[in-house]
Formats: C-alpha cells, structure tokens, sequence
C-alpha cells in the first residue's frame, strides 16, 4: 500500500517509479521508513504509524523517499523472517508471488534483504493456487487418498527459474545494517509512544 501511495503521491507511472529507485543506491544514503501508514502488524503495533527517519540535505528527494518506502516494506519482511529464523526455520530460498513480483528490482531488494535466493512462481496468482491446492488434497483426503500435501505441492507448483535472484553479499550487509537500525528506531519510537 505505501510503495502504491509513493507512486501516486510523485505521479509516477511503473516504468518511472523503477526508473527513480533503481538512480538510488541500496540504504538511501541513510534515509529509513518506517511504513506502519495503518498500523503494524509484524511486529505487533496496531496504533503505530509511518517513520521518515535520517533526512539529510542529500537524500531528501523524491527517488530517495520511493526508495525507501521498498526498502522499509521489503525490511519489514526481513523482520518477519529474523523472527522465523529465531524458531529455527532456515529457508534455502524464498519464494515471491503478488504484483511486485514482476518487478526485478524489488526482487533483488528481498533476495539481498533476506540474505537468500528469491524465485517467483508459473502461476501468477500464488495465493488462488495455494488454495486450489489445499481445497483439493483436503478433498482428495476426504475420498480415502493418503497423497501428502508435500507430494501434491511438488507436482502442481512450478518456479519460474528466469525470475530467480541471487543476493548480493555487499548489499545484504548494507539491508542486515538498515534491518538493525529499523530495529533499533522501532523500540525507541514505541517506548516512547512516538510511532
């Protein structure tokens, strides 16, 4: 919503919101957003709202602000991802669906933030075929099938190894640097009621 509201807000068409992120270098020069426009829900700050923070003379321009409305949200991923990680869980890669996906450069941004491998699917609608495919082994279940659910999502669901993106070690030190300092202006912000 907020990568949307960027857009909008510059009167950018697709072309010329990727066109001004891609003139920016990966952190912003500094520049952070907080994007919580309605909330927070991972973490869990349902009254917080949005953080421009770090504002220089240098990056306080329009491609600098879209910039860092993608970084933020992606950054907000890699916070829900820490999160799974803390539990033990270790993706070797992540898989993208959604209409931002079709975007290489946003691709990148989370292959480099979550530190692994994205892919998009075949299927552009992730989250229809995800529930197809629940519906129908639940069913099939139902029918005295013992196929597992591993075994039906081997067959049905395909990457599109041509979107595949690989993380750049530089840049995911600068997103593992901005992911902290997130981090680090959440818990100061909330403390003090200012988000």
């Amino acid at each position: 919503m907020v990568t949307e509201h960027v857009r909008n807000l510059f009167g950018w068409d697709y072309a010329r919101l990727e066109e001004q992120i891609g003139a920016v270098p990966a952190g912003c020069d500094g520049l952070l957003l907080l994007p919580y426009l309605t909330g927070e829900r991972t973490p869990d700050l349902p009254n917080s709202t949005g953080v421009f923070h770090g504002l220089t003379l240098t990056n306080f321009t329009a491609p600098h602000m879209a910039r860092a409305a993608f970084e933020g949200v992606t950054l907000g991923l890699g916070y829900g991802l820490a999160r799974f990680r803390e539990l033990g869980m270790h993706p070797a890669e992540i898989r993208l669906t959604g209409g931002g996906s079709n975007n290489w450069l946003w691709r990148q941004m989370c292959a480099d933030v979550f530190g692994v491998p994205t892919v998009c699917l075949q299927s552009g609608e992730g989250a229809g075929l995800g529930g197809a495919i629940q519906a129908g082994w639940i069913w099939n279940n139902e029918q005295g099938s013992e196929t597992k659910l591993a075994e039906t999502c081997e067959r049905l669901v395909q990457v599109d190894e041509t979107s595949r993106n690989e993380p750049d070690a530089n840049t995911s030190e600068i997103y593992s640097d901005a992911l902290s300092r997130t981090s680090e202006i959440r818990k100061t912000f909330s403390k003090a009621k200012l988000i």
